[in-house]
């Protein structure tokens, strides 16, 4: 029932924002008021969430040996990551025994659901988690009749847009069993029971010095209590502004049009290639003629041009479905993220630009062809037109196939199900649609470019993308493998390299081998062909382009490059990296506000915080935003997976159910949520120096625009 009000809450929320976006005013104004009030409660809801629940169990594999077993529920959009997260990386799966008498850890935690693996560029390492469901084991080597361990488990989650903080599992099981103890084990075991005794006896003075009581009043946690005053409420009256993120990750509906759209650009390319636009007079020419001999000519020789195009979508969607069935989502995915694979992608890029850039011709056996056209010529009907689009596809592939094979690797990397027979469809309308068209409108032949040495400077231009996108798959192995080749500044110079030749190219310095030399009146061969104006305005572009990128080299964003470039955090050489006064503490941070008069900025991650990244490297190196936060507000970043351990646990007292503060991580993650009643990361509150919030609290959204009236409104309402 909770769950069914909570959604209604969001859901009259969201329809209240979609009324506000599309109605008149004179009807917004009977729309209730409650509706907003609905729609914070709910936003609420959404920053306080617990996505995952787990539940603990002991399973008995013998009289010498137990299994305790971790199962989470895992909410959609959401994962857990896994036991082999790196150092440096986000909050990995981890045990911590505080108790263990009788019994013996027989190796280590194991990840036992399904774990996916992913290569994150911001954190430049290899991450692995589980969604739906993420469960963990730990097996016990039994070593006296009655035994008895207890401790927890510490996971970390995130979703698309926000993180939670590390958050710990508690779990105590005791049992007996029929075993004649083991000396040697039980030797081995007297070690553990000295560690065991040290944190039985730290556990024990921390409960007895620290009796749980809610802050603001529990001891130990700093001077200033009154900053911990809960402040929910005042965040909530805010209702003029944004109190969670509205953007973030790309839906599922826009990666697939994204992807549509990819394979419709690389069939118009395609088309325009020197293996298919010779062949598109020529067959509607074909099907018209045919046409002519019977009656209905017209109408029979465009039904048959369109058929002709539906058989090019069918042949392509299946080969998109080909890979798909062949590999499956989990396996594309896999392939996107393993350093092999894209080492692999990467030569089959420079293979595909070096048949582009004239070095030779990648074709198929010419007896597929041959056999598929003599069976064309010999069948008639709907089968026919289907062999005629086939051959089409084996002829053509010295110039689609680079194509084709770019897009299938590019949209591999986005894991999607449907995702290649999607891109097909979109390769796959561009190609088709000429030879409809043209059937429905034959008088627009006569209008449309001959052909000529412009197809093959398509060609040329398609090698040198390739030859581009093709460090993009080596970037990524680089980073798995932490080889250091391809840093970010090597990445722009090897770019900037790239597209300057490509803008030598247009204007006529460099040449290919399938060039086609331009002869003067005399039939002599022309040494400085002209160059058209076309050519000017695309060489005009590229090196444009390329010097757009110099300044990167020296560390600034160049953010039309980001999603390709290795992160900034490979660069060696950067001026841009600014020291900036804050404080990863609270009490600390809030008494040099107060001192100077200064509003306060909380900024709530983590060091495993993805989205908290990408926000800083997104909107905070925003020049503007960088002014306002600089000039106006002190910094506080407070770490809620900061393992340092706290000088003595703190026992607190949370709905009802007392909870242990370990770690300086644990503290903030409390401040969090007593305090401002939420619990994932990025979050963001504007605060005066007495911890009131100045305006709505930010959660991930790299909208810039937004970002910085969240910054002005809390300057306005400080300064009032």
């Amino acid at each position: 029932m909770k769950r069914i009000s909570l959604s209604l809450l969001l859901l009259v929320g969201a329809v209240n924002f979609q009324l506000s976006t599309f109605l008149p005013h004179f009807v917004l104004q009977a729309w209730p008021t409650a509706a907003d009030y609905c729609f914070q409660l709910g936003v609420a809801y959404a920053q306080f969430h617990e996505p995952v629940q787990f539940s603990v169990k002991q399973n008995k594999l013998s009289e010498s040996e137990i299994e305790v077993v971790f199962t989470g529920k895992v909410d959609a959009g959401w994962h857990v990551y896994s036991t082999d997260i790196p150092d440096g990386g986000p909050t990995k799966a981890e045990l911590t025994l505080e108790k263990q008498q009788g019994v013996k850890p027989k190796g280590a935690l194991r990840a036992t659901g399904k774990v996916h693996r992913e290569m994150d560029d911001m954190f430049d390492m290899e991450l692995s988690y589980m969604e739906g469901t993420a469960s963990f084991s730990q097996k016990f080597t039994v070593t006296e009749p009655t035994y008895e361990v207890a401790g927890y488990l510490t996971y970390g989650a995130c979703n698309d847009e926000n993180c939670i903080p590390p958050t710990n599992v508690d779990f105590s099981f005791k049992g007996e069993v029929s075993l004649t103890p083991d000396p040697s084990l039980a030797e081995k075991g007297a070690d553990t029971s000295e560690n065991k005794t040290d944190a039985e006896i730290d556990e024990a003075e921390s409960d007895s010095a620290n009796v749980s009581t809610p802050l603001p009043t529990g001891e130990g946690l700093g001077e200033g209590l009154h900053l911990w005053v809960p402040v929910i409420d005042e965040l909530k009256a805010f209702s003029d502004g944004t109190s969670s993120s509205q953007g973030g990750s790309q839906s599922g509906a826009s990666a697939l049009l994204w992807i549509f759209l990819m394979g419709l650009l690389g069939g118009f390319a395609a088309l325009l290639t020197p293996c298919v636009w010779p062949i598109i007079p020529m067959t509607v020419s074909f099907f018209l003629k045919r046409g002519s001999k019977e009656q209905g000519a017209r109408n029979k020789g465009v039904r048959d041009a369109m058929l002709y195009g539906l058989s090019i979508i069918v042949i392509y969607m299946a080969l998109g479905l080909l890979v798909t069935l062949l590999f499956g989502a989990s396996a594309l995915n896999a392939l996107s993220t393993n350093a092999i694979f894209n080492i692999f992608f990467c030569l089959l890029l420079l293979l595909f630009a070096a048949s582009f850039l004239g070095g030779f011709e990648i074709t198929l056996p010419s007896s597929w062809s041959n056999a598929v056209d003599s069976k064309a010529t010999s069948t008639t009907g709907l089968l026919s037109i289907f062999l005629m689009a086939f051959t089409l596809s084996l002829v053509s592939f010295s110039c689609t196939g680079p194509i084709i094979g770019f897009l299938l690797v590019e949209v591999a990397s986005t894991g999607n199900i449907v995702g290649p027979a999607i891109g097909m469809f979109g390769f796959a309308l561009a190609l088709a649609l000429p030879f409809t068209l043209f059937a429905l409108f034959p008088s627009w032949l006569k209008a449309a470019p001959k052909s000529g040495n412009w197809m093959n400077c398509i060609k040329v231009t398609l090698g040198f993308l390739e030859l581009a996108f093709s460090l993009k798959f080596l970037s990524v192995a680089d980073l798995a493998y932490g080889w250091h080749i391809l840093d970010r500044e090597v990445f722009l110079s090897l770019w900037i390299i790239i597209f300057a030749l490509l803008g030598a190219y247009f204007i006529g310095w460099i040449r290919f081998p399938h060039d086609e030399d331009e002869y003067d009146e005399m039939g002599e061969v022309i040494q400085h062909p002209r160059t058209t104006v076309t050519r000017f305005f695309l060489a005009l572009v590229s090196f444009a382009f390329a010097l757009y990128m110099v300044p990167g080299l020296w560390g600034a964003p160049c953010k039309a490059v980001s999603a390709f470039a290795p992160p900034m955090s490979t660069q060696d050489f950067n001026l841009s990296k600014s020291e900036s006064l804050h404080f990863e503490d609270y009490e600390e941070g809030m008494a040099y506000a107060r001192e100077h008069h200064m509003p306060v900025f909380l900024d709530f991650t983590g060091y495993g915080c993805v989205n908290c990244r990408k926000m800083e490297a997104a909107v905070w190196t925003n020049s503007e935003v960088q002014q306002l936060m600089g000039d106006n507000f002190v910094l506080i970043s407070l770490f809620v997976d900061e393992k340092t351990p706290l000088k003595e646990p703190k026992i607190v007292d949370e709905n009802g159910e007392k909870r242990k503060l370990r770690t300086v991580g644990d503290q903030w993650s409390y401040l969090q949520r007593y305090k401002f009643g939420a619990n994932a990361q990025p979050f963001y509150v504007l605060v005066d120096n007495e911890g009131h919030p100045l305006a709505p609290s930010y959660s991930y959204d790299e909208d810039v625009q937004a970002f910085k009236q969240f910054l002005e409104t809390g300057i306005r309402n400080y300064k009032k």
